[in-house]
């Protein structure tokens, strides 16, 4: 394990909350992209990737300390059933880390905030379930075998940390399983950070039934891991989610969670309301229950990280 500091511990030591970003699928959309598809928010990267390096733009302006790249659906597998060699999937993976990159430094160059840390780029790790595209992130009892697992997940890892990523965001998890996995693959990367974030069943569970405290004790005592949490959660379960993981870890706790809103992965829409618009506010409880990196998932948007830039920064 390298001895330097890692990214996130570097902006925490100097900020009370690291800012994450928001949806970036919800912003594609609203810019027009059809995301109705396999590969989700990765067929952008293929049709328009300029429109990515535009999204996390608007993010980094909003307030963003973090861009959390496009490659949460962007898989060799994915791309392999479009008829994509492996060779040029590999290239539009690392294409991912570079748009984010670019976004960051030229945000940089540009910037005249004195109280801003340079912002990290954080590579998506999504889940096996993602890759199914049938809502299987949201249960996680895939049925398959570890081999497969690692199979599936060793070479996207390798290409997003050779890319430049600050760090890898394996993020919506469902599974111990799958989680044990990718903590095992990132020891062949000793130099690279990663940040831990499930998704829940529930205020105590992940997806596939596991308790979130021993999810949040099985890793304590990995170095690499340097934050965990939930994302992609209802905002009603993530107070209590803080809760468990702060008693159960003393990791740093990350929470992005969605607008309130409910998905069917099945007709893949969303239902129900917003219960977002007070972000700003909910960030306040979270803060107070142990959460430190705080940011938006599915149907957030710039404004919202804005409104938290405002809160935590000014």
């Amino acid at each position: 394990m390298s001895n330097k500091i890692n990214p996130i511990d570097a902006i925490l030591s100097q900020h009370s909350i690291m800012l994450l970003d928001g949806a970036l699928a919800t912003e594609l959309e609203s810019h027009g992209c059809n995301l109705d598809d396999p590969l989700w928010s990765a067929r952008v990267l293929l049709e328009n990737p300029e429109l990515i390096y535009q999204v996390h733009s608007d993010y980094f302006r909003a307030g963003a300390d973090c861009a959390i790249t496009a490659s949460y659906q962007a898989t060799i597998d994915g791309f392999s059933a479009r008829g994509i060699k492996e060779k040029e999937a590999l290239e539009l993976i690392k294409q991912t880390v570079l748009l984010a990159r670019r976004a960051r430094d030229d945000f940089w160059k540009e910037n005249t905030q004195p109280n801003r840390p340079k912002p990290l780029v954080a590579a998506s790790v999504g889940p096996y379930g993602a890759y199914l595209a049938d809502g299987s992130e949201y249960i996680g009892n895939y049925g398959v075998t570890d081999e497969r697992l690692v199979e599936f997940h060793r070479s996207r890892m390798a290409t997003l940390i050779e890319a430049g990523a600050d760090l890898l965001a394996f993020e919506t998890i469902p599974s111990l399983q799958e989680a044990k996995v990718l903590s095992a693959l990132l020891r062949e990367f000793p130099e690279a950070y990663a940040w831990l974030s499930f998704s829940l069943k529930n205020e105590k569970e992940i997806s596939d039934g596991t308790k979130l405290a021993k999810c949040a004790q099985f890793f304590e005592g990995d170095k690499q891991i340097v934050a965990i949490g939930v994302n992609c959660a209802p905002v009603t379960y993530v107070t209590n989610a803080i809760r468990e993981l702060g008693a159960n870890s003393k990791k740093a706790i990350l929470v992005y969670p969605n607008s309130g809103e409910t998905y069917n992965p099945e007709t893949k829409t969303w239902h129900g309301q917003e219960l977002c618009n007070s972000f700003e506010l909910q960030s306040e409880e979270w803060y107070q229950a142990g959460a430190r990196l705080i940011g938006g998932c599915c149907r957030t948007t710039p404004q919202h990280i804005e409104k938290l830039f405002k809160r935590w920064r000014y």
